[in-house]
């Protein structure tokens, strides 16, 4: 890991290999994880010859963590990556982000859109908000609790998940993968008093301690180290400008994005699940939309849960271009 200067006063680390001959691939991670949630995705990518750029982003591991909600907003992010790219003189870039990293991925492309040659997101597709998506939010989820609603409140969530990073990790890569997706037993509960680790134990039937298949003890003291030193606060704040970045992007839309855009997915992510329509309205919306792929029987942690299916599917778009 090597340390980039973003913007001033901000820092990420950055993994940083590979010679690049077929060009530079940044790789954003999401929500709660890190660059560590690209393990199995640097080397393959390596072999294939890519320079691979894999960031901690703002909030997250060791890299700056900004007290300002507003040092977290889409835009900022986005300039991050190309802050990236000019530290290496690189003129493009294929931008490929998972969760959170996939919005960025998409803002990415639509604020800078000459210096994308490619984007792929997995898990998040684009997605258009018909108004503010806090608004959207409370008037599907009503009184009941939803986590991007319980995150909105300064302190809250960021208190409790800080209380017992593990727990929380543990309880949200079981309820998010295929597994987990498989085998829930819980329903709704009410916003009023639920806890976000409670929710996720609820959803999945109690509390788990072991890791599910497809993570180690290894990866999981990996990211319990990371949030113990980060915290959770720099993170959820991501979630805080869901509104500012709709002020922001909304009125530019998919208009920039006519670069090869690809997505991919487990087909039993969640995130997936719950607006389905936003795969098909893709082909319809993006200028120059490639390809939509989901990987059977794979939840929400799509390049770890089944990293060879996703190399294979990423590697194989990349020689396309």
């Amino acid at each position: 890991m090597r340390r980039v200067e973003v913007a001033p006063g901000v820092e990420l680390d950055v993994r940083d290999e590979g010679s690049g001959e077929k060009g530079v691939a940044v790789l954003l991670h999401g929500f709660p994880e890190s660059s560590h949630s690209w393990r199995h995705q640097v080397q393959p990518l390596v072999a294939a010859g890519w320079r691979v750029l894999v960031p901690d982003q703002r909030g997250y591991a060791s890299s700056s963590a900004p007290s300002e909600i507003s040092a977290y907003r889409g835009d900022v992010l986005a300039d991050d990556v190309i802050a990236l790219l000019n530290d290496i003189d690189a003129d493009d870039a294929v931008i490929i982000g998972h969760d959170w990293g996939a919005i960025v991925t998409w803002h990415v492309g639509q604020r800078h859109p000459s210096r994308c040659r490619a984007l792929i997101a997995a898990s998040v597709p684009y997605t258009p908000w018909p108004v503010h998506p806090i608004e959207n939010l409370q008037a599907v989820h009503g009184d009941e609790f939803f986590y991007i609603l319980y995150f909105q409140a300064p302190g809250v969530a960021d208190a409790e998940l800080n209380a017992d990073p593990q727990r929380f990790l543990l309880s949200i890569a079981h309820m998010a993968s295929g597994d987990g997706m498989r085998s829930l037993v819980g329903g709704p509960l009410p916003a009023e008093g639920t806890r976000l680790t409670d929710y996720f134990e609820h959803m999945i039937g109690g509390r788990i301690e072991a890791c599910p298949s497809w993570m180690t003890s290894d990866d999981l003291a990996v990211y319990t180290e990371q949030f113990t030193t980060s915290g959770f606060t720099g993170p959820i704040n991501w979630y805080r400008n869901l509104d500012a970045n709709y002020d922001i992007f909304d009125p530019i839309g998919a208009a920039p994005l006519t670069m090869p855009t690809f997505f991919v997915a487990g087909d039993l992510d969640p995130v997936i699940l719950g607006r389905p329509e936003y795969l098909g309205r893709m082909s319809s919306e993006l200028p120059n939309h490639r390809a939509t792929e989901l990987i059977e029987g794979i939840g929400h942690w799509v390049q770890q849960e089944a990293p060879e299916a996703f190399n294979q599917i990423v590697l194989d778009w990349l020689d396309s271009l």
